[in-house]
């Protein structure tokens, strides 16, 4: 049971007071579609007035049992009080004064954290004796990071091809998109990507066969390639485990051909898995590591975590007016010490509960998978009446769960992910596979 204490003016599992959407909710979606971009991806009319915990409530009082965290986001949950408070204290005292030119003491603070506690390899003497393994640059998401990533790996190796991974996602500016294989409508009508990116099959021995002995003998020379950038778990892609050894093995290729290891813990890091950072579940220590999302809560911050000696661009190189933030460094800094002192252990036991509890359902129906993932980050796959996946019936169920108060997403090809705020308990657990159990019955 968790220790902090968390306000319960919402109630603690669904309550449903409209049909859905409610009247507010449908008035408010029909001004959004008139003013913001298609580009949006709306799963279902969901319009969120408060959130708590793992509640949001909806601008018709109706609460949802949320178990997508605003995509891995709030890793402490919806408005947590010490983050609220941390955001709280610091906004009253400074809400900017930019990183890239001057100095202020939470970018500091939550820099020491992330260098003291990510898993590189080397340390570095810092200012007043402190050893540190890792310098730290901030962005203010995922994509950044993986942009500076991209940079820093050609700046530091000085080569230019990059190695990734069909169904990644590493964001959809213009080089994290050239990384990005997760699905055509993230890539159609762009135009010319970053070139030298060159993509094979995740998570397989077989795939790794192919780089070292068809790849690297025929195409592309393993001395000019900057880095293998991969998730340690695949995200967008559908939550996917790769295979025993996949991920020492790369850690091996890039140490015998001093190609850099750059890991992208976007949707992975932050304590989601139990561990802060994913990679430490296999025990490899990467050179670069990239991470955003449940970094500080919902603040927009993201960050580029790199060995020292790699770290070494020159002042100007590369910069960020808004990564950074002081409030959103703050926010991190409540966040790191809430995952530390409980939430990864908590994400580890609720984990264990839930695929339990998914496992019941995949044997008692067989319409889903096993499941499979790590911690809070896990996922099973929606099968049809023949066993084959199925992206339609996967949907029905994301969509049937909202309207009982349940808010799912989904992944990859047909598969419902589960990635809710890391305070959830045992009994918001069990309420979801309720209501996933009573789903698909009706099948």
């Amino acid at each position: 049971m968790l220790s902090i204490s968390v306000s319960r003016n919402l109630p603690h599992s669904p309550r449903l007071l409209t049909s859905l959407p409610g009247p507010r909710a449908k008035a408010l979606v029909e001004r959004d579609h008139a003013v913001t971009s298609p580009s949006y991806t709306r799963d279902y009319p969901l319009v969120v007035a408060r959130g708590e915990g793992c509640m949001v409530e909806d601008v018709d009082g109706n609460v949802f049992l949320d178990m997508t965290a605003g995509i891995a986001v709030t890793s402490t949950g919806h408005c947590h009080p010490e983050v609220v408070r941390a955001i709280q204290d610091q906004s009253a005292n400074l809400l900017h004064m930019s990183g890239t030119d001057f100095y202020y003491q939470p970018m500091i603070e939550l820099a020491e954290m992330l260098a003291e506690l990510s898993p590189l390899p080397h340390s570095l003497l810092g200012g007043e004796g402190i050893r540190y393994k890792a310098k730290v640059f901030f962005s203010n998401s995922g994509t950044e990071s993986n942009e500076g990533a991209i940079k820093l790996a050609r700046y530091y190796t000085k080569r230019n091809s990059v190695v990734a991974f069909l169904g990644a996602f590493h964001g959809r500016t213009y080089g994290a998109m050239s990384l990005t294989a997760s699905k055509t409508v993230q890539r159609a009508k762009f135009g010319s990507l970053l070139p030298g990116v060159t993509h094979i099959p995740y998570g397989t021995h077989a795939s790794l066969d192919y780089l070292e002995n068809q790849l690297f003998t025929t195409m592309l020379p393993p001395d000019e390639v900057a880095a293998i950038i991969v998730e340690p778990i695949q995200g967008e892609g559908g939550y996917i485990v790769p295979e025993d050894g996949f991920l020492q093995r790369i850690r091996e290729i890039c140490d015998q051909h001093n190609i850099l290891m750059v890991v992208d813990e976007v949707q992975s890091g932050m304590g989601r898995t139990g561990k802060l950072f994913a990679i430490e579940h296999w025990n490899v220590a990467p050179d670069i590591i990239t991470t955003a999302k449940g970094i500080a809560s919902g603040l927009p911050l993201g960050a580029i975590i790199a060995r020292a000696e790699i770290m070494t661009w020159k002042p100007g190189s590369h910069a960020t007016t808004f990564g950074g933030n002081p409030v959103a460094c703050a926010a991190g800094i409540a966040t790191l010490r809430l995952l530390v002192r409980e939430l990864m252990d908590n994400a580890t036991q609720m984990g264990e509960l839930l695929q339990a509890g998914l496992l019941k359902l995949h044997q008692r129906y067989g319409r889903i998978s096993k499941p499979r993932g790590k911690g809070l980050m896990v996922a099973v796959d929606v099968l049809d009446t023949e066993g084959n996946l199925s992206k339609q019936a996967r949907d029905s169920i994301v969509n049937q769960a909202f309207h009982r108060g349940l808010l799912l997403l989904g992944c990859g090809q047909a598969a419902i992910r589960f990635c809710p705020p890391l305070v959830i308990d045992s009994e918001q657990i069990q309420v979801a596979l309720d209501i996933i159990d009573d789903i698909v019955a009706s099948y």
